[in-house]
């Protein structure tokens, strides 16, 4: 399908994207994943990553439900009549990990509730949730013949999580009953209630509910929850067939303003990412595979951002620096890539999670983890009130600004799962007994490994994603043979692995290696991953610069004002103060080693918060300043360039040395840079 057959019939593209007609049912396959998760509480952070966990104890992920009226007053998911839909499963999807993780009592007394009158209420039929309209009014519970007295399927695929997450960390029976019973009454309710039957959320986002139906496979292999995932994906959006074509990705750009707009919702699509895994997962069947990565490749190839994630504002809206990125759209992704990570194995999502997680999640709330942005924007020069170039919220003017319910209230929600389970899924189990290391940060290992199921404790030392050094210390009583898996990232171009201060091997970048041994009580093993400063090509030819998986962004003192709006309370603007309009030289963009200077200006501690202030990395960048390149309207709109990527104005031909930073430790900022001769 070409693309000017394409601009003549728009509305039968998106007409077709939208259809929920799919090809019949393929041979079940099911392919064990590459890698499974640890039990919750295993991996415990260290160093500045247990410190991020807990501002978030301290603020909202462990007190939203004490001040967040939504969740606060008479919850459905406790059995009144309030909140009966997402935003209290959303909080408890990042609240109990954090709460296991952290071995938080208090926390866990507080998810407890909802976890056990969950499991406590379910209606003899399998049906769970709050008490339905329907279920008060008639004095009966759902049954499988009034499947339509329930409520939307939805909310429910966010509370499956969460009970997955609970029986991770506790092997509490409850949970494999529970769910047998529900997903039971779920294959014979569809034919009655169709996953779609009350919104398009839950026919979007089909691919939680069958990843949690094949979770559950894993354990009890009854073969009926397979042919339930295939009947949930035959009911839902068809993301894979999309994601193996080129047609939805144009249609997501070429014909943005019309109908259809769930398909190019950009938290749909961050949770559609794991789409084409999970239905690998079930089929075995190489093209789900190929359709992910033709899918992601398009979508960053169309969408991309110099700080790892899409364009999602709400929908997708094209790769000018000038978009931004629902704060829901980064956490979902980071979960779909995790998914991703542990069924294929493959190293490029492995290096697209920590991209995402290092840069694009740490600048979108506050530094005590109680305000967010919906969006955050590439280049953001201001963050306050306005019109700017979104899909929406328009009327309110308040998607850009940092609130606790600004724009959308559901990322205030949501937004706790991001970090709370990068660090749960930091190390996983590997097929043959061992351990693979496949994200990195400071924490702490305990698991049992090898034949013997031997117990080892495994330190984690480091102040990656800013240093270049991470360190292993294995704990033992008596020694144990076992793998060990260490991802090499894509842009470390020959990492080195020393053994006990004694040199190992060396490895190039983009792969797995394994390191099998017997390993001894004390044996240390350093992996070290050079960073070089790399120059990177992002929307309308701007270019970003790069150091290991960070991005760096113009340093610029900020100017906070506080105000309050009378329906959405009090909010942050932030203001840059300096200069921000400078473009890079390009013959220095071609030449980023001999022109662009790393510095490590403080120490990465344990106090450590993303912000200016604790920045512990800066580049020192040849630039000069286009005079007319300035914000309208908050906005920095990108310079015109010619056909080469360079900007043939005006320029300020004197040289400044400009300062750039992580990244995630601003929030006004060029990342996005011009170039000039």
């Amino acid at each position: 399908m070409k693309l000017n057959f394409l601009a003549g019939c728009g509305v039968a593209v998106l007409s077709f994207l939208a259809a929920s007609g799919h090809p019949a049912p393929r041979q079940v396959s099911y392919q064990a994943p590459v890698y499974t998760n640890l039990p919750l509480g295993s991996i415990k952070p260290a160093g500045w990553l247990r410190h991020q966990l807990l501002i978030m104890q301290n603020g909202s992920t462990g007190h939203l439900d004490e001040y967040y009226a939504k969740i606060k007053n008479d919850n459905g998911w406790l059995g009144g009549k309030g909140d009966g839909w997402e935003e209290t499963p959303y909080w408890l999807d990042g609240a109990l990990p954090l709460a296991y993780i952290l071995d938080d009592k208090a926390l866990k007394e507080k998810v407890l509730r909802y976890v056990n009158w969950t499991l406590d209420h379910q209606r003899p039929s399998g049906y769970f949730g709050p008490v339905t309209g329907a279920e008060r009014e008639k004095n009966s519970s759902v049954e499988v013949a009034t499947a339509t007295d329930g409520d939307d399927w939805w909310p429910k695929m966010v509370m499956l999580k969460v009970l997955q997450q609970y029986y991770s960390a506790t092997s509490d029976q409850r949970v494999i009953t529970f769910m047998t019973k529900y997903f039971r009454y779920q294959m014979k309710a569809l034919d009655i209630a169709p996953v779609g039957k009350w919104t398009d959320w839950a026919a979007s986002r089909g691919a939680d509910n069958v990843m949690m139906a094949q979770w559950l496979y894993s354990i009890t292999k009854d073969p009926f929850l397979l042919q339930l995932a295939d009947k949930i994906e035959q009911q839902s959006f068809p993301w894979t067939r999309w994601m193996g074509g080129h047609e939805w990705v144009i249609s997501t750009t070429t014909y943005a303003h019309m109908g259809n707009w769930m398909n190019r919702h950009g938290v749909n699509v961050a949770m559609a990412l794991k789409s084409p895994a999970i239905n690998y997962q079930r089929t075995g069947d190489p093209q789900d595979l190929k359709a992910l990565q033709t899918g992601w490749h398009d979508l960053m190839t169309v969408h991309g951002l110099p700080m790892g994630i899409f364009s999602g504002d709400e929908d997708l809206n094209g790769n000018e620096p000038t978009q931004g990125i629902e704060l829901c759209g980064i956490v979902e992704a980071m979960y779909s890539l995790e998914n991703i990570i542990a069924i294929t194995g493959d190293v490029h999502y492995m290096d697209a999670l920590e991209k995402m997680t290092f840069n694009a999640l740490p600048t979108q709330t506050t530094d005590d983890y109680n305000n967010r942005q919906y969006f955050q924007v590439a280049n953001q020069v201001q963050i306050s009130k306005g019109v700017f170039d979104f899909s929406l919220p328009f009327s309110r003017e308040m998607c850009n600004v940092l609130g606790t319910v600004s724009g959308y209230s559901c990322c205030l929600a949501n937004m706790h799962q991001g970090w709370t389970k990068f660090t749960s899924q930091l190390w996983y189990n590997t097929q043959d007994k061992g351990l693979a290391a496949l994200s990195y940060a400071p924490n702490s290992l305990t698991t049992k490994v090898g034949a013997a199921q031997t117990e080892v404790t495994i330190q984690e030392a480091t102040t990656y994603p800013f240093n270049d050094e991470i360190s292993f210390t294995v704990s033992l009583k008596k020694a144990a043979s076992f793998p060990l898996q260490l991802r090499i990232p894509a842009w470390c171009k020959e990492a080195t692995i020393l053994l006990n201060g004694q040199p190992l091997r060396k490895d190039t970048g983009n792969q797995v290696i394994t390191i099998d041994r017997s390993w001894k009580n004390n044996d240390k093993l350093v992996l070290q991953l050079p960073m070089d400063i790399t120059t990177t090509v992002w929307g309308r030819h701007s270019r970003a610069i790069e150091r290991g998986p960070l991005v760096y962004a113009l340093k610029l003192n900020e100017r906070w004002e506080k105000a309050t709006d009378e329906v959405e309370g009090e909010y942050f603007s932030v203001y840059p103060e300096g200069k921000w309009n400078y473009a890079l030289i390009r013959d220095n963009v071609e030449k980023p080693a001999a022109h662009f200077k790393a510095a490590v200006v403080k120490q990465v501690d344990d106090q450590f918060v993303w912000n200016l202030a604790h920045a512990p990395v800066t580049i020192t960048v040849p630039a000069k300043s286009i005079p007319s390149w300035k914000e309208l309207n908050g906005v920095a709109f990108q310079p015109p360039t010619d056909r080469e990527g360079i900007y043939k104005g005006k320029v300020d031909n004197t040289v400044a040395e400009i300062t750039l930073v992580p990244y995630g430790c601003t929030k006004v900022r060029i990342v996005a840079f011009p170039v000039v001769p």
